[in-house]
């Protein structure tokens, strides 16, 4: 378990860009933490890093996932049934892509072992980063 401080957003993207130069596929990082937090900056960091700054990464929200070239970044917010997990790719993204995987939850026990947990929280004025 590691614990990190991010002050501001320019920390946050600096640190997102850092931890994206150590993923490779098939790598599933699950973004854990309450609406707003920051899942989605730390997610677009890891993607502009590894595609290209000019890479354009909406949220995911409302089309649920988004492909990038063998990244996946899933946001499961408006999933309520474990079925749908395999409708919109999940399973096929885990075993081949960097997936990125916001609201986490309700796909827990088709994570892998190696899933990277990142659980953000509210730390003062800053971000705490626990990962695990």
């Amino acid at each position: 378990m590691k614990e990190v401080i991010l002050k501001d957003l320019n920390q946050t993207r600096e640190w997102a860009g850092q931890f994206a130069k150590t993923l490779h596929a098939p790598q599933t990082i699950a973004l854990n933490g309450n609406l707003g937090i920051g899942k989605s900056e730390i997610a677009r960091a890891i993607i502009k890093t590894l595609r290209g700054a000019e890479t354009i990464v909406p949220s995911p929200t409302f089309t649920i996932v988004q492909n990038y070239d063998g990244i996946s970044h899933f946001d499961l917010y408006r999933i309520t049934d474990e079925s749908e997990l395999t409708e919109i790719g999940l399973m096929h993204a885990i075993e081949n892509d960097i997936t990125l995987i916001e609201w986490p939850q309700i796909a827990e026990k088709y994570l892998p072992k190696d899933t990277i947990n990142i659980f953000i929280e509210e730390f003062e004025q800053a971000r705490k980063l626990i990962i695990k």
